[in-house]
């Protein structure tokens, strides 16, 4: 049933405009198992991955990552890293609760994108690069 689960997930996220997947071996170091994943990229930015043990783990700037967690909608990641939430997927209630943080991870790595990538048209525009028209009575 968890595989399912975590398939509906998957197809949801992979649904969004620039999504794309790959999946992750497991690996162990220092006597720390991590097991195999599914991690789901926007452009080249990870927005989070779900473990085939139906453990999702998603990255956030500090700020909405301390006020997820606050509002109890996930937990802090059991290794402690910095950002990064976790989420168990264990019903079928839990999938919609799963596919929305990584939503809110997608809308901000798009946000993100959009903004560097009018920095860069500005730039452009600033530097020289992109010739201006003239209208008329110039």
């Amino acid at each position: 049933m968890r595989g399912a689960l975590i398939e509906a997930a998957g197809r949801e996220i992979l649904s969004w405009p620039g999504v794309s997947s790959e999946v992750m071996g497991g690996a162990g170091r220092s006597g720390f198992r991590v097991p195999p994943a599914t991690v789901y990229r926007f452009g080249r930015r990870q927005l989070g991955h779900i473990h085939d043990t139906g453990t999702a783990d998603i990255t956030f700037p500090r700020k909405v990552h301390d006020e997820l967690i606050s509002e109890g909608k996930a937990i802090p990641h059991p290794a402690g890293f910095d950002g990064v939430v976790s989420y168990r997927i264990r019903d079928p209630e839990d999938v919609p609760n799963a596919v929305e943080l990584f939503r809110k991870g997608y809308e901000l790595a798009k946000a993100s994108a959009e903004r560097r990538k009018a920095l860069q048209a500005g730039r452009i525009a600033d530097g020289g690069f992109v010739r201006k028209r003239r209208g008329h009575g110039n």
